[in-house]
């Protein structure tokens, strides 16, 4: 068997959602078929693309191999299909289909999703960077119509190009804990009593790691080691007792683990939606913006301890 696009979609989507499971919800099909397809990329590659467990879908290096062409191809093809569409049509002008980009957020998925039903017959593509300025070079660029960014709270992101950013929320940062672990149960944790903890956060260019080494100066410490990984390794590490996490507290119900926050709120994540400057030719930029606001709202819904948290400080954020 060749390894064509269809396989590198599931690969993706695979890794997305972390699981089979929810993977074979997300694409509409049988776990077995799925499953499946996964032995059959396996084989063709000559090697596992996931490690899977109860715990979910974790890529392999050769999975974050496949991953990082993915992230290259699908989104190239869906621009060849998008470009060819609008030569069909002759209507330039108008938006048969939108690529929206995602960094550093855990809102993607609801926001993809509400986009997809608030746009009715236009096809929505979506491409996942850790990179808010590469993503700002394809907004530029027009090869990203739309993207929906996660950054610290003193990022400023770029504006070259034409490219406009419309604040969505802002919240604080919370640390991932294992359930045992002496500040699970905590209303709030110190930053200065996590000094002797190894350290998570995700990928990214931006200046979160700066910032997280400049709070823990402020509180008496220098981190001892600081990591980047992904959301699904960061949990499965945490819940082990290998490290804690710096996290964004959406959508983080995980069995083992508990998001605490950390006291005076020293970091914090602000989600920004953007745009070129004459987005507005081409589809509704109030309806995308009604959407960011929507996903992020639902995102607090979902999540219990989080929208515990917030209404206990008296504000929506």
């Amino acid at each position: 068997m060749e390894i064509d696009l269809r396989h590198l979609r599931l690969v993706s989507v695979v890794a997305d959602q972390g699981s089979v499971t929810k993977a074979s919800a997300a694409l509409g099909m049988a776990q077995p078929a799925l499953s499946a397809q996964l032995n059959r990329i396996d084989q063709a590659l000559g090697g596992p693309v996931f490690v899977r467990d109860r715990h979910g879908a974790r890529p392999t290096p050769l999975g974050e191999l496949v991953l990082r062409h993915a992230r290259v191809l699908l989104p190239a093809m869906e621009a060849f299909h998008d470009d060819v569409r609008r030569h069909v049509l002759d209507r330039p002008d108008v938006a048969t289909s939108l690529r929206v980009g995602t960094v550093a957020t855990v809102l993607g998925g609801i926001f993809l999703s509400r986009l997809r039903a608030d746009l009715a017959g236009v096809n929505v593509t979506s491409f996942t960077s850790w990179s808010a300025d590469a993503v700002a070079l394809r907004l530029a660029d027009g090869t990203l119509d739309i993207a929906l960014v996660g950054a610290c709270g003193d990022a400023v992101l770029p504006t070259e190009g034409g490219v406009e950013w419309t604040q969505v929320r802002t919240d604080p940062v919370f640390v991932l804990v294992p359930e045992r672990h002496r500040f699970a149960d905590a209303d709030e944790v110190p930053l200065g009593e996590l000094a002797r903890e190894n350290w998570l956060s995700a990928p990214g260019d931006g200046c979160f790691e700066r910032c997280f080494v400049a709070a823990c100066a402020h509180a008496g410490f220098t981190p001892r080691e600081v990591s980047e990984t992904e959301r699904a390794s960061a949990v499965e590490q945490v819940r082990e007792g290998h490290a804690i996490a710096l996290v964004q507290p959406l959508l983080l119900d995980h069995p083992g683990v508990r998001a605490v926050p950390l006291q005076a709120e020293p970091l914090r994540w602000t989600q920004y939606v953007g745009w070129r400057g004459d987005a507005g030719e081409r589809f509704d930029v109030d309806l995308v913006r009604a959407a960011a606001v929507y996903s992020h709202a639902e995102a607090v819904r979902r999540s219990p301890a989080y929208e515990r948290y917030v209404v206990a400080q008296g504000s929506a954020r």
